[in-house]
């Protein structure tokens, strides 16, 4: 007798398929969609391969990269203490006046392999290539063409801003790269109703994880996250506004944890929180780091404390400005033009058309952020708009996809010779601002655009290989620019608290050069690798010292290291010095705790002179080293630092070494 069974039913919607060998993961992975391309995944190795080199090459040559925060990874990678506040040193004074999660990965890094330039900025780089890679795949989501992901991930790789940020260890590339997969987790909800919630909530730990990076700039994002899931769900409004709901909740403890942890931790057992005036993290968030960078009222901050004005002329044409146009502004004017037809064209496909929700989701980005940036009166810097470059990469994709697919139409095809003519048109304006830097290639660019764009408008009337030229020749106008820009950046050493990507345009309303916008009466800063520092990064000597200042590491030398680390176990800090930039240099040249009186600004009041005196009283700190008296802001710890200042001087006798004058706290007030 022969048994039977009953197969199961088929799952609803699904579609009967031949008995075939299902593909291994690695296959699938390297293959791609079905419908994609054979061609697909090895253009997108390519991409990321190319990324790699364009960010990894040459790093160690940027030494420290800015002091400020790779004295703060030193001293994580000593103290577990100093890991989790984000301690300027090892000792734990005075905390970065930045939510530490951005420092992990490389303090993380240096436990590992041990304290370098190299150990710092390559998981730096590493992030800029895994967003190159999640946007493709964002993107990619979002439109039927999978080089519509190729071309947003390769516009990403080549912006300056995002070349110079990728390579550099401030937190702008953690953040990036966090909303970038809160956008992709959000556009997974809402093709995925049944998976919805579980994407939601990965969607707004990642928006709480960029608040843990760089505090209330990630909730920039939040407006488009939360329209484009309103608009697009496959869901009932009222599950939308629970499933919403669940996010915000989710985002919430991702990012107050941490936060929650240090108000309720005892002010006496941990560092004082830098950037704060009252040795308050909510102080921090909602003040210096949150809307005092909108209003200008910056208590504290140097230039800041009276409404602003002291960093560049604010408006709608601030982005595209000599020190921020070189930075973003290549393609923001396609982005934008992009944005808007993209939307025209799909005005009547279904609410829940993932390709318009595209649209809606960067472009809410790219106008929430570009906004903000254009019109806050506090502190600004040009880097600050890498946050615009993964918006701006995504829409150049998904519009040229739009207007690709109706390029039957012949009013798709003026507006896509429109946007390669201006493109190209704005790299020429752009690159004529350096006119020593490639000269040739402004005129190029204007010539191939503009060419291309005539040709692109009679694209039906040439041969198939014809209309591949004129495509590649578009892509190389709008592309060459930006890439040119952006391996300059890569070929130049940047060091400093305010770097600037590509060749220098002069000095800008701020004072500084390029993108460095420089706040009044402050030193301008270089590109090239910091005195105190080895070849490759690594802590060493240099003859001549100098004590940094408010936006460049101090400089060490053999002699001082010498000074410093004679007899340092009998000291909690080898050294005081005022101003995180300042203590920097000297901390990780001898790798030995070095107190950063005042902090970023030297302008907390921390320590109080009461209880430095008490430190130099109890024998816990050796030197003091003095500064040129910049970087005091007009908060109350700028008083402070200059009563510290005042009262070593009128107190301790002064000796000069190598340039330097330091102060022996170890023998008593003479």
């Amino acid at each position: 007798m022969t048994s039977t069974t009953t197969p199961a039913p088929a799952r609803a919607g699904a579609t009967h398929r031949p008995a075939t060998a299902r593909p291994s993961r690695l296959r699938r992975l390297w293959r791609g969609r079905d419908e994609d391309s054979p061609l697909v995944r090895p253009a997108l190795l390519a991409l990321l391969l190319a990324t790699a080199l364009l960010y990894l090459w040459g790093l160690g040559a940027s030494g420290w990269a800015n002091s400020f925060y790779s004295a703060a990874v030193q001293a994580a990678s000593e103290s577990w203490k100093a890991f989790f506040f984000g301690s300027s040193d090892a000792a734990n004074s005075i905390t970065v006046d930045k939510t530490p999660l951005a420092l992990w990965p490389m303090a993380l890094s240096a436990r590992i392999f041990g304290l370098s330039s190299w150990s710092m900025l390559v998981p730096q780089a590493l992030m800029g290539v895994a967003s190159v890679g999640l946007l493709y795949a964002t993107v990619r989501r979002t439109t039927h063409h999978a080089w519509a992901g190729l071309l947003a991930g390769l516009v990403l790789a080549v912006t300056p801003v995002a070349a110079l940020m990728f390579r550099f260890n401030n937190p702008d590339a953690l953040l990036t790269l966090l909303l970038i997969g809160a956008v992709y987790a959000t556009i997974r909800a809402i093709e995925s109703p049944q998976r919805a919630v579980r994407w939601l909530v990965l969607g707004g730990a990642l928006v709480g994880l960029a608040f843990l990076a760089k505090m209330l700039q990630a909730f920039l994002v939040l407006p488009p996250l939360a329209l484009v899931y309103l608009v697009a769900a496959q869901v009932r409004i009222g599950t939308r506004i629970k499933h919403l709901l669940i996010a915000f909740g989710s985002m919430i403890v991702a990012g107050g944890w941490w936060l929650a942890i240090v108000e309720l931790w005892p002010a006496s057992s941990r560092p004082y929180i830098g950037g704060s005036q009252n040795n308050s993290i909510l102080e921090l968030t909602l003040g210096y780091n949150g809307f005092g960078r909108l209003n200008g009222d910056e208590v504290g901050a140097v230039g800041g404390g009276n409404g602003g004005g002291g960093w560049g002329e604010t408006g709608l044409f601030r982005l595209f400005n000599s020190e921020i146009g070189g930075q973003i502004a290549w393609l923001l004017p396609a982005a934008v033009v992009l944005l808007v037809l993209g939307l025209w064209f799909t005005r009547r496909a279904p609410r829940t058309d993932l390709q318009r929700a595209g649209l809606v989701v960067w472009g809410g980005w790219l106008l929430t952020t570009a906004l903000t940036f254009s019109f806050m009166a506090g502190i600004f810097h040009a880097y600050y708009t890498v946050a615009l470059a993964p918006a701006i990469a995504a829409l150049v994709g998904i519009g040229v996809a739009v207007l690709w697919e109706r390029r039957t139409a012949p009013e798709a095809m003026i507006a896509m010779a429109f946007v390669i003519a201006m493109t190209s048109a704005m790299s020429f304006a752009l690159l004529d601002r350096t006119s020593g830097f490639v000269p040739w290639l402004k005129y190029a660019v204007i010539v191939l655009g503009v060419a291309s764009a005539v040709l692109i408008v009679l694209h039906t009337l040439l041969p198939r290989g014809a209309r591949i030229a004129v495509v590649g020749t578009a892509l190389g106008a709008i592309i060459a620019g930006p890439a040119a820009y952006a391996i300059d950046t890569a070929a130049t050493p940047h060091t400093g608290s305010i770097p600037s990507a590509g060749p220098s345009t002069g000095r800008g309303p701020g004072g500084g050069p390029g993108g460095g916008m420089t706040p009044p009466g402050q030193p301008t800063q270089g590109q090239q690798a910091p005195g105190g520092q080895a070849p490759g990064g690594q802590p060493g000597g240099q003859p001549g010292g100098s004590p940094g200042g408010l936006l460049n590491g101090s400089q060490s030398t053999e002699q001082i290291n010498a000074l410093l680390t004679a007899d340092a176990d009998s000291y909690t800090w080898v050294a005081a010095a005022i101003g995180s930039n300042s203590a920097s240099g000297y901390q990780l040249a001898t790798g030995l705790p070095v107190m950063a009186i005042g902090g970023f600004n030297g302008s907390d009041p921390s320590p109080t002179l009461a209880q430095f005196k008490q430190y130099v009283a109890d024998g816990r700190i050796h030197y003091f080293i003095a500064g040129d008296g910049r970087g005091m802001g007009p908060g109350p710890g700028g008083g402070t630092s200059s009563q510290i200042s005042t009262w070593v001087s009128e107190n301790f006798t002064a000796q000069t070494v190598d340039g330097v004058t330091i102060y022996d706290l170890s023998g008593g007030i003479r």
